[in-house]
């Protein structure tokens, strides 16, 4: 070996050792949806590119939110990467507890994120946290049902045609539910649903002066067509289901209708996991001709907490994670239909992904939620199926669980109502709102 050579192969033994002295063993808090699943799955890829390693933390929904707000809150350091949303970003940002990502790579092409989902994710035009994907809400629904029973779905329906389609397609016999909806207790789970349901029916949590509003109309509206629709046409146990337990039963062909995130069409389009995935059409989420329909807005997004001593190991795994090229890693080893939806406008001029059968619907859904304007009554909050303020979270845990005693019968709708209108503004005089 001549000198130069000699040189050389000192150079990379040096390089390598270096890398391998730098890598990392990320700890990351994520939830257990299909997309988060799948990307553990592809995580062998980011590993050979950096030579880190990551340890999951996979947690239901609720469970998650529990974990990484007290990590955060408590500087517990217990996790490198947090999979957190809309809410609690720009909350989080602003009091300085996130890692801002300000400085990603200029492949990363940051300028390339959804502006729904930047917005979101960002405390004064700085991002915080990077969309894994993006959503609204929409409707999936049964072709072969809607045939089957004489009726038909119109693009943009309302919710009295969406009552009558499902109680005309239950079939308690065959196992069939007309719909499949969220009444789980929690905040983002059940909470949500309702809370970007009431929207539609003209209903909102507080007045421009702070003051709860359950003892309207509206809301009394709102949980009253929900639970008849949901004990005619919906589940048992109902109340107790959350995304992934309606997901399941989409799959499974026991649901004429299922209204929630855009994210699951890919799923219940999936011949290797749906038995209805060549069955499946989608429409707008319902409204009640006021104004506003019932869709909401989320990103389920990745953000470093601040204090942690892998930083820089953390912004590569979200660049690696959040990028065109894992978008590309997901196509070709899971077909296009299956690429994580809804945070990169590149995405929605990709002809591949053009004809993509919930492409559109998904886009024209997450382009219509106005987190800045969403209920028919002005409403001193930002947020669709939340109120962007630190003590939401709390209350709407609270008021989500007396909803789902209702749904259960344990309680009348009149009772939550009242207790929610207790619980909410106690709380927002404790906090001093009022």
């Amino acid at each position: 070996m001549n000198l130069k050579n000699t040189l050389c192969a000192a150079v990379a033994a040096s390089f390598l050792t270096a890398g391998v002295a730098s890598a990392e063993n990320l700890t990351i808090a994520t939830v257990n949806n299909g997309d988060m699943i799948r990307m553990q799955g592809m995580t062998e890829d980011f590993t050979k590119k950096t030579g880190h390693t990551v340890e999951w933390v996979t947690l239901e929904e609720n469970v998650l939110r529990q974990r990484v707000t007290t990590d955060i809150t408590t500087k517990g350091g217990a996790f490198d990467i947090m999979t957190i949303g809309m809410y609690e970003t720009p909350i989080w940002g602003k009091n300085g507890w996130l890692v801002p990502l300000n400085d990603l790579s200029e492949g990363y092409n940051a300028a390339d994120i959804l502006p729904a989902m930047a917005g979101g994710l960002s405390h004064e035009g700085t991002l915080f946290a990077a969309p894994f994907y993006g959503e609204s809400s929409m409707i999936m629904y049964r072709k072969d049902l809607f045939e089957k029973a004489g009726i038909t779905m119109p693009k943009s329906p309302s919710w009295s045609h969406i009552a009558r389609a499902a109680r005309k397609m239950t079939n308690r016999e065959t196992g069939v539910n007309g719909i499949c909806l969220r009444g789980k207790a929690g905040w983002g789970e059940g909470g949500a649903f309702i809370t970007a349901m009431s929207n539609s029916f003209g209903a909102r949590w507080f007045d421009d002066k702070w003051n709860a509003q359950f003892d309207t109309r509206e809301w009394s509206d709102t949980l009253n067509f929900f639970k008849n629709m949901m004990d005619d046409a919906g589940p048992a146990g109902y109340a107790t289901n959350g995304f992934n337990e309606n997901l399941s039963l989409f799959q499974q062909g026991k649901c004429g209708m299922w209204i929630d995130a855009t994210v699951a069409a890919s799923f219940v389009t999936n011949p290797k996991d749906s038995t209805v995935a060549d069955k499946v059409g989608f429409a707008l989420a319902p409204d009640n001709g006021m104004g506003r329909r019932s869709n909401w807005l989320w990103a389920w997004a990745l953000a470093i907490p601040a204090g942690t001593k892998k930083e820089a190991a953390a912004k590569q795994f979200i660049e690696w994670a959040t990028s065109n090229g894992y978008i590309e890693l997901v196509a070709a080893k899971e077909g296009w239909a299956n690429v994580p939806p809804g945070a990169r406008t590149s995405l929605y001029e990709n002809p591949n992904y053009k004809d993509i059968p919930f492409a559109k619907m998904t886009l024209e859904s997450i382009l219509s939620a106005d987190p800045n304007n969403s209920t028919v009554e002005p409403s001193p909050y930002v947020g669709v199926q939340f109120a962007a303020i630190p003590e939401f979270a709390g209350i709407a845990t609270e008021v989500s669980q007396e909803f789902s005693a209702a749904y259960a019968g344990k309680q009348s709708i009149a009772a939550a109502l009242q207790k929610a209108q207790t619980i909410t503004n106690d709380a927002m005089e404790a906090a001093g709102y009022k």
